[in-house]
């Protein structure tokens, strides 16, 4: 059966760091998504299953890292300098197949964890 857990967001002040965790029940290629109320959910961060590939989205570029320990099957997010418009629910998720940018390539969804952003 498959699983995802998510960890480590919480409440920062603008220009602090956070680092999320997502702890799956095996070795996948991983994306985060976030969602902030009334908006759709966007692709942050894909890295496939080996590490070899990762990317993140222009928003976040200089910013956020993706990475995983594949001996814990955990794929991390840091966030740094985050700001007020990094707020939203984060979320992990399992790729299957197609364009990694787009939810629809994902079967598997972790419950998300809220990243919340003061300024």
């Amino acid at each position: 059966q498959v699983r995802l857990v998510e960890s480590g967001g919480g409440l920062v002040q603008a220009g602090g760091s956070l680092r999320l965790s997502c702890a799956a029940s095996g070795r996948y290629a991983m994306g985060w998504f976030r969602q902030a109320p009334g908006k759709e959910r966007d692709i942050v961060a894909f890295i496939s299953s080996s590490g070899g590939t990762t990317y993140v989205a222009d928003s976040v570029k200089g910013r956020f890292t993706i990475s995983r320990d594949n001996a814990k099957n955990t794929v991390y997010l840091q966030m740094n300098s985050l700001k007020p418009e990094d707020t939203a629910k984060y979320y992990c998720a399992i790729y299957s197949r197609g364009s990694y940018y787009y939810t629809r390539a994902y079967d598997y969804w972790g419950q998300g964890t809220q990243v919340t952003v003061s300024s």
